[in-house]
């Protein structure tokens, strides 16, 4: 069990960490599991985790790690065990930490204001699960509804249903036929276009080939370049 929070120790709610690390807040949950998965330990309100600096760290850490993020949890809760095995239990003593709280103005006020946190995250959250309340009532009156619709016309419904079907399977089957008939317009086009490459192909070959043939003649022959008008 943890016992290394000193007296003067800010406590940071889910929501305060999310703002200070720049992370959605579920993420810092996410975080938060598998730490505890590789056996990392939080303060815990209840089922709610309370984070302290060195937690805060330690979700850098795991946020910013370039390894697996069950080595990298492992790994700070390894460190977080051998630093609550050289932590003395003695010097946070109850009595000690309540003396020096209320002693002392500054950690007074720190005190304070974690509760007022704390009753202001519960605030949040009462107010998250009344409006939850309230959506899931207002979708539970809304199903009876559409259930009751679905039950008095559910011969008509069917019916309708069936011609929609039937009417987007012959849209689709249309769709498909004109796109199918394009394709092998354009593929006919396409080949029409190649064959047409081709043949220019062979006629600049061969009039390279004339050329070649009628240089390679003799200059006293006039014949060679008859030749060339006559092709």
């Amino acid at each position: 069990m943890r016992h290394d929070i000193k007296p003067n120790e800010r406590a940071f709610s889910t929501k305060e960490v999310a703002e200070e690390l720049n992370i959605a807040t579920p993420t810092v949950r996410k975080y938060g599991q598998i730490l505890e998965r590789n056996g990392y330990e939080f303060f815990k309100d209840g089922h709610r985790r309370i984070f302290v600096r060195s937690d805060i760290e330690s979700l850098i850490a795991l946020r910013d790690t370039d390894r697996p993020a069950d080595d990298t949890a492992k790994d700070l809760a390894d460190l977080q065990k051998e630093r609550l095995e050289g932590f003395s239990e003695t010097q946070l003593a109850t009595s000690d930490t309540y003396d020096s709280t209320l002693q002392d103005p500054h950690q007074l006020r720190e005190f304070l204001l974690f509760i007022s946190n704390e009753l202001a995250a519960s605030r949040e959250m009462n107010v998250q699960l009344s409006n939850n309340i309230a959506e899931l009532q207002s979708t539970v009156a809304r199903l009876r509804q559409d259930h009751h619709a679905i039950s008095s016309g559910v011969g008509n419904s069917t019916q309708k249903m069936n011609a929609k079907i039937e009417k987007m399977i012959e849209q689709q089957k249309t769709q498909y036929e004109t796109l199918l008939q394009h394709e092998q317009e354009k593929n006919e086009t396409l080949q029409n276009e190649l064959q047409h490459i081709r043949n220019e192909q062979k006629e600049v070959w061969r009039s390279q080939q004339r050329l070649e043939e009628s240089v390679n003649k003799p200059k006293g022959n006039w014949d060679w370049l008859l030749s060339l008008f006559r092709k």
